[in-house]
């Protein structure tokens, strides 16, 4: 079944949209520093000719960042993306796109206008189909050639400033796995040198909104690849999980019976190559990732270091993240205590809100217990597991955003780590995004949590509050109603006990002269007249 699920998929494939666009990669464009593609619907530049946007210069922000990274210039990811482009894009109403050819999040149609709600679900809530079809939807996505985004195989220095362009195709998966990697990526300074301390994903206030994004990215590549508009990442609710409950043949693969460190030979994710993983190496070679299959995936949960994570997350351990009211403090960072994000990243204790090095705890802890190619931050989207738990993770954010309504100000503006700022564009996605269009509700981008959604608020309005208006427009009559009603009964009720009084005495006397026991034929007819 899956394979015929799969083999139906292979013919269905569209356009798929990732990082670097294939038609912005020639040295024309990255020495005139301009990705404005034209859109194939009139062909003009960003769809200009039907209104869809227009090519203009991008307006970087001026806010200073944190003093984490004490370089400037050094670095093709720093005031995003003008090392590459400072022309892109800018797409108007509910369009999106490098090319102004997609809909806003939310929203779908010939023309971006209809309104769009998807669900995302428990993995374990999904149908035996449902299941195997998002299996069959990762296998497609790994072997398919990215035909609209490339990889960079270097620096803009190493490419000559853009007069000889390094680039790679990339399958759709692996283009996810790179651009997790290029995100978090040490620093190369040239020579053997390297710094480590920059991460544009983790660690400060982005991590939230960017991996956000990385969701909402990658599932509308699935939806583009397969043709099914309404595909969504299942999740893993892993609150109070004693083991991977995820980690079988049936799901994302279980243990190997001779290598613990392998997946089961009859897991789908058991021939997957892994892309990234090396960062010592390319540290050394002043290079980047190049997409190079590195081995077979790793993962030997439950055999980690148990003295920095003891357990995994407990309900408790969520709530009192959630209880938490500040999104972020101080110096916006690991070191940042009573911080909702960074607690909830794993940088500080669940029970108390105070930043702990020696411990990792939340979403960290996961990462941890994988115990494989999923614990170190470069290469671990390499592993299936890391979309279900995200996605987790993220309804967690979600739960937070709910609770306490915060406004866009409270996202930093400034003195953020570099890259995290609020209107700073993250990194490394074509089009552009702000890390504060992603700070609000899912809602909102369409999409929402199984475990979350509300009641419909239709039925409400269709059929209760039309009574409650006509009863706010009779009130006065319904009270005058009740009143004579009262009026009425408390007469009937003094009459009806004056009249009864007599014959009530009567009877009582009778009564009272009847034997106290009964005959049997006796006893019968009165329970059967009770019954009647």
């Amino acid at each position: 079944m899956f394979l015929a699920v799969l083999f139906c998929l292979c013919w269905s494939f569209q356009i798929s949209s990732g990082h670097f666009p294939r038609a912005c990669a020639t040295s024309r464009n990255l020495m005139a520093k301009e990705c404005c593609p034209p859109w194939t619907g009139d062909g003009s530049p960003c769809g200009q000719l039907s209104g869809r946007g227009s090519c203009q210069d991008v307006i970087l922000s001026n806010a200073p960042s944190g003093p984490q990274f004490p370089f400037k210039g050094v670095d093709d990811r720093e005031s995003w993306p003008s090392v590459f482009y400072n022309r892109t894009c800018q797409c108007s109403d509910n369009f999106m796109g490098f090319n102004c050819g997609n809909c806003k999040f939310g929203f779908g149609g010939p023309n971006c206008t209809e309104k769009r709600l998807l669900i995302r679900r428990n993995i374990y809530d999904l149908s035996v189909p449902e299941k195997n079809k998002f299996l069959a939807y990762l296998t497609l996505a790994k072997r398919t050639i990215s035909p609209a985004y490339v990889i960079p195989t270097g620096t803009y220095e190493q490419m000559n400033n853009g007069s000889t362009p390094m680039f790679s195709d990339i399958n759709i998966y692996d283009l996810f796995v790179w651009m997790h990697y290029y995100v978090s990526r040490d620093t190369l300074l040239g020579g053997s040198e390297v710094w480590r301390d920059i991460d544009f994903a983790h660690e400060a206030p982005g991590f939230l909104p960017w991996h956000r994004l990385f969701l909402l990215r990658w599932e509308r590549e699935i939806q583009e690849l397969t043709g099914d508009e309404n595909f969504t990442i299942p999740y893993w609710d892993w609150r109070d999980a004693e083991n991977c409950n995820i980690c079988t043949d049936e799901f994302l693969g279980g243990r190997h019976p001779e290598n613990p460190n392998l997946l089961s030979p009859a897991s789908f994710f058991s021939s997957w190559q892994i892309i990234c993983s090396r960062p010592e190496e390319y540290n050394s070679q002043q290079a980047l990732c190049d997409g190079t299959p590195e081995g077979p995936l790793l993962r030997n949960p439950g055999n980690h270091d148990q003295a920095k994570t003891p357990k995994l997350p407990s309900s408790a351990d969520v709530e009192f993240c959630l209880s938490l009211t500040q999104y972020e403090t101080g110096s916006m960072d690991r070191t940042a205590n009573f911080s909702f994000r960074n607690t909830l990243e794993g940088f500080a204790n669940p029970l108390t809100g105070i930043a702990d090095s020696s411990q990792s705890t939340m979403h960290n802890a996961l990462h941890i217990y994988m115990n494989g190619t999923m614990s170190q931050v470069q290469g671990s989207a390499n592993d299936p597991i890391f979309l279900l738990h995200h996605a987790f993770v993220d309804s967690i954010f979600e739960q937070w955003l709910r609770r306490h309504r915060p406004l866009l100000e409270v996202y930093p503006e400034a003195n953020a780590p570099i890259g995290h700022n609020r209107e700073s564009y993250m990194v490394p996605f074509i089009p552009l995004y702000r890390n504060g269009d992603f700070f609000v509700s899912s809602k909102d981008l369409g999409y929402d949590y199984s475990y979350l959604q509300e009641p419909d608020p239709g039925f409400y309005r269709s059929y209760i509050e039309p009574y409650l208006e006509q009863a706010t427009r009779i009130w006065q009559w319904l009270l005058g109603a009740a009143l004579v009603g009262a009026v009425v009964a408390a007469a009937l009720t003094g009459l009806s006990s004056r009249l009864c009084c007599r014959p009530h005495k009567r009877k009582l006397f009778q009564e009272e002269r009847q034997p106290l026991l009964m005959e049997k034929d006796d006893y019968h007819s009165l329970l059967y007249q009770s019954h009647l």
